[in-house]
């Protein structure tokens, strides 16, 4: 069965925290049409001596329930800022979120950039 990326989104701005310790979404899907492949960068340039910042990925594996899939942390300035966030492949109904808490230091900003494909059947 031939499968095409029948639609393209992209997630594209800039996030400015306004408080510590407050997990906030930079991305958070709801259903989509058909299966998708989500990929992202987040840029932490902004961080300086005396910031924290957690960032978390969640799926929906049984379309409903977010679970957490992965957490990184990051302290101070960063030499390589730009956080990867993978390609993966999830199921129409996975509610792919990407969340960002800053635990210390002074509020920053954070760009950002996803791109959403939503395949389908040909």
């Amino acid at each position: 069965m031939p499968v095409r990326i029948a639609r393209k989104e992209r997630y594209k701005g800039t996030l400015t925290l306004e408080s510590l310790n407050t997990e906030t979404d930079i991305i958070n899907l709801e259903d989509q049409s058909d299966d998708y492949i989500i990929e992202g960068q987040i840029d932490l340039s902004n961080m300086a001596e005396g910031d924290e910042v957690i960032i978390r990925t969640y799926i929906a594996v049984d379309g409903t329930n977010q679970r957490k899939t992965d957490e990184l942390k990051f302290t101070g300035s960063q030499t390589i800022p730009i956080v990867r966030i993978p390609a993966i492949t999830c199921s129409y109904d996975a509610k792919f979120r990407v969340t960002i808490t800053q635990t210390a230091g002074t509020p920053r900003s954070f760009p950002y950039l996803f791109i959403l494909q939503v395949m389908e059947v040909i």
